[in-house]
């Protein structure tokens, strides 16, 4: 693959959208099988991802308690969004809201 080629897959990468339906199945089985740590006795249940619509990919997850996911978990639910989606090397926010 040379530089044009590699250049034009990361830009379909970077304004690529996906939809509600296709996050959510992909994703809510990884979030069940290692949730997010509980944080001071109370335990975090996200209920559903959405892609926001920005020119580059953001996602907002919706859980009961977006205050205690904690930085780490956002890196592993950034890596499983590459990981299921192709998101090389662009860069991805995640964003958690309260539902």
């Amino acid at each position: 693959m040379d530089v044009l080629d590699a250049a034009a897959h990361v830009y379909d990468n970077y304004s690529r959208k996906i939809p509600t339906a296709r996050l959510n199945e992909a994703l809510l089985p990884e979030i069940e099988n290692y949730p997010p740590p509980a944080w001071k006795g109370k335990y975090v249940k996200i209920k559903y991802i959405t892609q926001l619509p920005t020119s580059f990919p953001a996602f907002a997850f919706f859980c009961n308690l977006p205050q205690y996911v904690k930085d780490p978990y956002k890196r592993f639910l950034e890596n499983k969004l590459r990981e299921h989606f192709d998101l090389l090397g662009c860069p991805v926010q995640v964003f958690m809201r309260a539902k």
